[in-house]
C-alpha cells in the first residue's frame, strides 16, 4: 500500500509566458499530491498543460516560461525557488525524468555504459568500477537482453522499445524518490507499451518510488495509474481513484473523454463527441473553461470559476456539486 505522506506536493500552482501582447496564464492554480510508491496518472487534450506540469517539476521550464506564484514541495521541502545548479543536483539524484523521445535524453556520441557510469559516480557513492556494474545491473532489471555486451552500444544501435528501457534505467540510476515521466509509451507498439506499463509499476512497487505519469492514453493509465487527474486548460477538471474515475467519471469533460473511449462491451454505435475545441492560451473564457463545450452549462459557469470539490469519490472543479447549486447531477 502507498505511505500516506505525500512525497511530491504542488500547492496553487501559476505558470506564466509573457509575450509582447500580454501575459498568458499557461497553468491556473494546479495543486495535487503523490504519495511515496504511488502513481499518479495525469491526463488531457494536448494542450492541457499535462507536459507543462511535469517540466515545472523537475526544473525544465522552457523560457520564457516561469512560475508565477505557488509552491512544489519534495519531502516536504520547497524546491521551485532553488537556482539552477541546485535543481540540477535534485534532478537525476532524487528525480528521474523519462520522456516520449529517448533520443532527447541520450547522447549520440557516447556508449549508454557512459551516461550511465557518469550519471551514477556524479550522484552515488561509487567508483567508475562499481558504477558499471550498477549500470550493468539496471540494464539487466529493465530488460535488456544480453546487458553486459550492449552497455558498450550507442544508441542508434538499440530499437525503440530497447532505447526508452536505457531511459528508465538512466532515470533510475541514482535511485531517485520521484519519477516524473511524460508520454512514456506513446511512441512504441503495443506489446512494447504493454513491457513498459509493467516495468514502471514493478519499479515503483519494488523501490518505493512515486512515479507521475502523463499520457493521452486512457488506457495506460487504467492499466497503471492509482490515482488518475484529467486536467483541461491549464486546471485540473477532475482527481480521484482511478476506477471510479473511469467507472463513474464526475465533471462534464471527463465524462466527454470516458464516453469517447470505444468499448468492446458497449453495443453503442456510435462514441460520445465533444463540440469545440481546447481554448487557446489568450482565449480561455471567463468562468468555467470548459464552459463553451459542456453540455450541462449553467448561467453561473459562465461567471465564476470553481475550485475542486468533493463529487463521489473525487473532486471535481465543476458547480454542479457546489451545495448552493440549484441544479444537481
Amino acid at each position: 500500500m502507498p505511505d500516506s505522506t505525500p512525497l511530491l506536493e504542488v500547492r496553487n500552482l501559476r505558470v506564466e509566458f509573457p509575450t509582447r501582447k500580454g501575459v498568458l496564464t499557461a497553468l491556473d492554480d494546479v495543486s495535487f499530491r503523490i504519495n511515496k510508491g504511488e502513481i499518479l496518472g495525469v491526463v488531457g487534450e494536448s494542450g492541457a498543460g499535462k507536459s507543462l506540469t511535469g517540466a515545472s517539476i523537475i526544473g525544465l521550464l522552457e523560457p520564457p516560461g516561469r512560475i508565477a506564484s505557488g509552491e512544489i514541495l519534495l519531502d516536504g521541502r520547497r524546491i521551485d525557488h532553488l537556482g539552477e545548479d541546485a535543481m540540477r543536483r535534485i534532478r537525476g539524484k532524487e528525480i528521474g525524468a523519462i520522456f516520449q523521445d529517448p533520443l532527447t535524453s541520450l547522447n549520440p556520441l557516447y556508449t549508454v555504459g557512459q551516461q550511465l557510469v557518469e550519471t551514477i559516480v556524479t550522484h552515488l557513492p561509487l567508483n567508475p568500477a562499481q558504477a558499471r556494474q550498477r549500470a550493468i545491473e539496471l540494464l539487466e532489471s529493465t530488460g535488456i537482453p544480453a546487458a553486459r555486451e550492449r552497455i558498450d552500444h550507442y544508441p542508434h544501435q538499440f530499437s525503440g522499445g530497447m532505447r526508452q528501457r536505457v531511459v528508465i534505467a538512466l532515470a533510475l540510476a541514482a535511485e531517485p524518490r520521484l519519477i516524473v515521466a511524460d508520454e512514456p509509451t506513446t511512441a512504441l507498439d503495443v506489446s512494447i507499451q504493454a513491457q513498459i506499463i509493467d516495468l514502471l509499476k514493478s519499479l515503483c512497487h519494488e523501490h518505493g518510488a512515486a512515479v507521475m505519469l502523463i499520457t493521452h492514453d486512457m488506457g495506460v493509465i487504467a492499466e497503471t495509474a492509482d490515482r488518475v487527474a484529467v486536467m483541461y486548460a491549464g486546471r485540473i477538471a477532475e482527481i480521484g481513484p482511478v476506477n471510479r474515475v473511469i467507472q463513474a467519471p464526475q465533471h462534464p469533460y471527463t465524462r466527454g473523454l470516458m464516453g469517447s473511449i470505444p468499448s468492446i462491451h458497449s453495443k453503442a454505435e456510435m462514441l460520445t463527441q465533444i463540440d469545440g475545441s481546447m481554448p487557446r492560451l489568450n482565449a480561455i473564457p471567463q468562468g468555467c473553461a470548459f464552459n463553451p463545450r459542456c453540455p450541462q452549462r449553467m448561467p453561473r459557469c459562465t461567471q465564476e470559476r470553481p475550485d475542486p470539490m468533493p463529487a463521489g469519490d473525487a473532486l471535481a472543479a465543476c458547480w454542479l456539486y457546489d451545495a448552493s447549486t440549484e441544479a444537481q447531477p
